[in-house]
């Protein structure tokens, strides 16, 4: 695995901060398709990446912006692989592209640089100690040029200081639309990451059982997805009972009897991630987590049919949260309990926009959402459902096929 919520990389610069992801059947078993024999790798996306940059260029001349600076790092590398088609695995990257399509990758670590050479050759790939004043000093040459970076508000401080030769405007939004809207190209790779997922949480039933530590199912999941030509995968798991209050990285910690056990699969195709949120119980069912559940289900079920275009993320996040209220437990869809109530997908596993309902991002055709009403409740503790889905001409396609039920493995 390599992405982790809680040890990622801070913006360059930022210091030591981290930057801010109707009734139940629960004694069914799960219908657990075997897994499918090992597959080769896929090929790097080139049809895909020249579509999202003749779009990019398209776009930069619209707006009338000369040259685009772009900025990413381990953690979050959406905005530069867009750019570059380069996924950054170590430190910190800015790109600089020019409207003629001319680009070049300024990149500190030594390991990445190599890679990229051989990844990204269309790219001029630059080494530097200091990125800032490697790419300040490339912008002094156009400094008389439109200049516009992206997300602005992690360029290093240097770059963006008022005594530069140069000044970089904020083109953040110009390049969010372009990461929430999909091309054809890029729905088709994120539909493949879609049934890899469903297949992925069928091996993690199968990896469930009582004595187990949660590093080991997380182990046993690694292993099939890079087995499947699936290297990269964002991944948290929780378990136990009303002591606990969300997910994590693996622990030690081994599962037992009667244990909730929730996971967040999310792995990538040629880059862009698919999310599946599923809860499964060490054994059978309580009655309580039983009714717990049906509540989840009915607000994912809520979260859904709300998606649509013209509509918002605020609607949909207002749609899965009066379920909650309605069975007395608004409290715990506020900030106290649960951070998001779904976001986008694409490019990174935690994208815009986030599903608040203070967030009123009008939803539109091709744009790739997760929903999840995830949060805790105080009979049973954390429970998970989310489905990926996308924005149609007339509604809702949803992308997991895995059935929205509380599953259950032997004790």
């Amino acid at each position: 695995m390599r992405r982790n919520a809680f040890f990622s990389l801070p913006p360059y610069g930022e210091g030591k901060g981290y930057p801010s992801g109707v009734g139940v059947e629960p004694r069914r078993r799960m219908s657990v398709p075997q897994p499918p024999p090992p597959q080769p790798s896929p090929t790097r996306g080139e049809g895909v990446a020249t579509a999202r940059r003749d779009r990019l260029l398209a776009a930069m001349a619209a707006a009338g912006i000369d040259e685009l600076v772009v900025y990413g790092n381990a953690w979050q590398g959406d905005y530069l692989r867009y750019v570059t088609d380069f996924g950054i695995l170590e430190g910190h990257g800015i790109a600089v592209i020019a409207v003629d399509g001319a680009t070049e990758l300024f990149l500190d670590s030594a390991t990445d640089a190599e890679r990229a050479e051989a990844e990204v050759p269309g790219v001029a790939v630059r080494l530097a100690g200091d990125i800032a004043r490697a790419v300040g000093a490339r912008l002094d040459r156009t400094a008389n040029h439109r200049i516009a970076g992206a997300p602005r508000r992690f360029l290093p401080a240097w770059l963006a200081d008022a005594a530069r030769s140069f000044t970089i405007e904020d083109g953040t939004a110009l390049l969010d639309r372009l990461l929430m809207h999909k091309l054809p190209a890029e729905l088709d790779a994120i539909r493949r990451a879609a049934r890899i997922a469903d297949e992925a949480y069928g091996e993690f039933v199968r990896a469930v059982a009582p004595g187990r530590r949660q590093f080991e199912i997380v182990a046993d999941l690694e292993a099939y997805l890079r087995r499947r030509g699936c290297p990269d995968n964002f991944m948290i798991i929780g378990s136990g009972g009303k002591d606990v209050f969300g997910m994590t990285p693996p622990s030690e910690r081994r599962i037992a009897a009667g244990d909730l056990v929730t996971t967040e699969l999310t792995p990538a195709v040629e880059g862009y991630y698919v999310q599946i949120c599923r809860t499964l119980v060490a054994g059978k069912a309580t009655t309580a987590q039983a009714s717990a559940f049906a509540i989840y289900r009915e607000a994912l079920e809520a979260g859904v049919a709300a998606v649509k275009p013209g509509a918002t993320a605020a609607d949909v996040a207002r749609a899965e949260n009066d379920v909650f209220r309605k069975f007395g437990l608004g409290d715990y869809v506020t900030s106290k309990y649960t951070r998001v109530r779904g976001h986008g997908i694409g490019l990174f596993c935690d994208s815009k926009p986030h599903i608040l309902e203070d967030v009123d991002t009008p939803l539109e055709p091709a744009m790739t959402l997760i929903i999840h009403p995830n949060t805790y409740h105080p009979d049973v503790g954390y429970l998970v459902l989310g489905d990926a889905v996308v924005v149609t001409d007339t509604g809702v396609e949803v992308l997991c096929a895995t059935p929205r039920e509380l599953f259950e493995v032997p004790a």
